[in-house]
C-alpha cells in the first residue's frame, strides 16, 4: 500500500505558486470557444518543420510572398509556439504525475472501502447483531 500526505503548509505554499504562476501567464494566454477551436487550423508536431521552413522561404524568396502576409507576425507566432511549448510539456508531466498519484490514491481508498462493504455485507448473511446501521450504506 502507497500512502502520502501533503501537510497543509505545503498544500498552501503549492497552491499560492500555482496562482502565481497562472497570474504571470495570464496576460498571454487566451480561451478560446469551442466553435473557435475547431474552426482554426492546426499546427502540430508534424506540421511544424513544414511552417518552419516555409518562414525561412519567405526570407530567401520575398518575390513569392503575398503582399497581405505578414512575415514578421508570422514569426513571432512561431517563437511564441516554441515557447509555450516547452511550459506546456513541463506542465504536461506535472499533470500526468498528479493524475497517476490521484488515480493510486483513489483506487487504494476505493479498494479500503469495498473491502470494508463486502466485511459488512457478509456479516450481513450471518447475521450478525448491530448491522442495521451499516446496512444503508
Amino acid at each position: 500500500m502507497w500512502s502520502i500526505q501533503i501537510p497543509q503548509e505545503d498544500q498552501k505554499t503549492l497552491t499560492k505558486k500555482l496562482q502565481e504562476i497562472s497570474a504571470l501567464l495570464k496576460s498571454y494566454l487566451i480561451a478560446l470557444q469551442p466553435a473557435e477551436h475547431q474552426s482554426l487550423p492546426k499546427m502540430s508536431d508534424k506540421t511544424i518543420p513544414f511552417v518552419e521552413k516555409v518562414l525561412e522561404y519567405t526570407k530567401s524568396n520575398p518575390e513569392f510572398t503575398p503582399s497581405y502576409l505578414q512575415v514578421d507576425e508570422m514569426e513571432i507566432d512561431i517563437q511564441a509556439v516554441d515557447d509555450l511549448r516547452r511550459l506546456y510539456r513541463e506542465v504536461e508531466q506535472l499533470c500526468k504525475n498528479l493524475d497517476d498519484t490521484m488515480m493510486l490514491s483513489g483506487s487504494e481508498a476505493y479498494a479500503a472501502a469495498l473491502a470494508y462493504y463486502n466485511s459488512v455485507k457478509q456479516a450481513s448473511k450471518m447475521n450478525v447483531p448491530g448491522l442495521s446501521l451499516f446496512l444503508r450504506i
